[in-house]
């Protein structure tokens, strides 16, 4: 049988959200979600990819954050997080120029 207090165990795994904070993160990603499919309606030029990709980065931040506790985490977590949604935005990018050559070739 564990001997451990709730005392102890909130120290050694920090604070984690409520049920509450939970019902908040849903409402700001459903109101982003709300916003990238309303600026694919609206015509915004060329703001349309840096928009989509900030909110997308946004949207990553918050459900890395508070849905896989990495707020809560070893800061090595985070890292790997932040990493592999550096490599993915860098080969967004570098797939999008090439086809953006190719289409004007």
């Amino acid at each position: 049988m564990s001997t451990t207090t709730e005392d102890e165990t909130t120290q050694t795994h920090g604070h984690h959200p409520t049920p509450r904070d939970y019902v908040q993160v849903f409402g700001v990603l459903f109101v982003l979600t709300a916003m990238e499919v309303g600026a694919s309606f609206i015509d915004v030029g060329p703001l349309f990819l840096p928009l989509l990709l900030g909110l997308m980065t946004i949207k990553f931040v918050l459900v890395a954050g508070w849905f896989m506790h990495l707020k809560y985490d070893s800061a090595t977590y985070t890292q790997f997080m932040v990493g592999g949604l550096a490599l993915a935005l860098g080969l967004y990018g570098a797939v999008l120029l090439v086809f953006s050559d190719a289409v004007r070739a």
